[in-house]
């Protein structure tokens, strides 16, 4: 009998139609891993390349796929994965409470970082890293998350804010604390620039504009040879000091005002807790905006424009100041970044650093403040953990995003609490919405 019934399920499971899906995926998983996975490249004797067949690597992942996919027909078939589980009253107020004792405990491991691995460089500059994409990410988020703008040149304002540093600092000798807000501010002039050129479009059409707008400056940070040295970059940016306190082995440094030895290590505990302290203030500032009027009407933007423009909303200001929020809050991230490294380039302001940085808002959940922070902790810490796996790093991570797209369409923490309530908030019976869902799955269910 090709269709049995699936225990528990209330359907029909049709063994023929699941293993001609398997066998499709498995196909193309065949086709797609071939010349990936069936194919290695090797330098010959004489210097040329040599190719060499993995035969049972690529048996293994097109195994790995027909499994999968017939595992998926055999539980799911036709209909969505949906968790059934409802929550009552009383546990979404302990989880809403879990929530914030996760959330402080967090912070509280991010304060203590420095001093548990006091010792250990790596470990720091990754978390320097990750922080830095955070604040990326949260500052992305006004614009994509809550206003509903989809911005694929976010590295454009990224790369204003990095270079507007250098450049202060070189030209004019202006220390970090006098060139942070204003690095913040030239960002956010050209985030409003960005803005007015795009007020009338939407969706596909803004993203093109976007991305090119971050081309744009791109190659004029390649070309304006006489201000931005090309593709040589700006060497030599100075490093941020504590308060005028250079971070040195010489008399009147950190290290012989407070009596410490030197040791180059305080520089980098400064800088750790330097962009955590950036990146909280760019968390509050997002927090407290969407719960202004200012916020609500970006949210009102990102679901319905027209109907936003009917309860009388400025649409122009509304996007303008999404553009230039987001942008400030990168120049400052750009800031940062050329004081750490010391050394800026157009390599470092690529299409790929915007990619990333919406890929962990879309992933962490758009909107999400605590989203964004596991996407980025996720995806950065995921790259260091498969260093080693240099062969399969992407692969691996190209199949957790599918993944996820699969079973958490909406970002790995979807459930974003309302920004006002009116009247009081009503309590839907668990049984109601098992009921609702139940007549929902029944009917997508083909009949047979």
């Amino acid at each position: 009998m090709s269709a049995l019934s699936a225990q528990g399920t209330g359907r029909h499971f049709d063994f023929v139609t699941a293993l001609k899906r398997a066998l499709l995926s498995a196909l193309i998983a065949f086709g797609l891993f071939s010349l990936m996975i069936g194919i290695k490249t090797d330098t010959g004797p004489a210097g040329a390349l040599v190719l060499s067949g993995r035969p049972k690597a690529l048996a293994i992942i097109v195994g790995v796929v027909f499994a999968g996919a017939f595992v998926r027909e055999f539980l799911l078939g036709e209909r969505n994965f949906m968790p059934s589980l409802v929550l009552p009253a009383s546990l979404r107020t302990s989880a809403k409470t879990l929530t914030r004792l996760a959330g402080i405990a967090l912070l509280a491991f991010a304060i203590a970082v420095p001093i548990i691995f006091s010792t250990n460089r790596y470990l720091l500059d990754i978390g320097i890293m990750v922080l830095t994409y955070v604040m990326l990410g949260w500052g992305l988020n006004i614009v994509v998350g809550l206003a509903g703008l989809l911005d694929l040149g976010y590295v454009a304002f990224y790369a204003v804010g990095a270079y507007s540093y250098a450049l202060l600092a070189e030209h004019f000798g202006f220390s970090f604390w006098i060139c942070l807000p204003l690095a913040g501010i030239l960002a956010s002039f050209w985030g409003i620039l960005l803005g007015f050129p795009v007020l009338r479009l939407r969706g596909d059409y803004l993203a093109i504009v976007t991305l090119a707008f971050g081309e744009i400056v791109r190659l004029i940070l390649i070309n304006w040879q006489s201000l931005t040295h090309g593709p040589d970059g700006i060497t030599g940016v100075p490093r941020p000091s504590f308060f005028g306190l250079p971070f040195n082995n010489d008399t009147g440094s950190f290290a012989d005002t407070f009596g410490l030895q030197w040791s180059p290590i305080h520089r980098i505990i400064f800088l750790y807790y330097l962009i955590l302290v950036l990146a909280l203030i760019t968390n509050l500032v997002t927090i407290r905006l969407r719960r202004l009027p200012i916020g609500r009407a970006w949210e009102a933007l990102r679901e319905d424009e027209i109907a936003c423009r009917s309860l009388g909303i400025n649409t122009t200001n509304t996007k303008l100041t999404a553009f230039a929020m987001g942008a400030m809050f990168a120049g400052f991230a750009g800031s940062f970044f050329a004081t750490r490294q010391g050394f800026i380039s157009p390599e470092s302001f690529t299409f790929t650093e915007s990619a990333l940085v919406l890929a962990i808002v879309v992933l962490g959940g758009m909107g999400s403040q605590i989203g964004v922070v596991v996407a980025a902790t996720v995806m950065l810490g995921g790259f260091e953990f498969f260093r080693e796996f240099a062969q399969y790093r992407m692969l691996i991570f190209g199949l957790a995003m599918v993944g996820i797209m699969i079973w958490r369409p909406r970002g790995l923490v979807a459930t974003r609490a309302p920004t006002i309530f009116l009247g009081r908030e009503k309590d839907v019976p668990a049984e109601v919405v098992k009921q609702a869902r139940a007549v929902t799955w029944s009917r997508r269910q083909p009949h047979v």
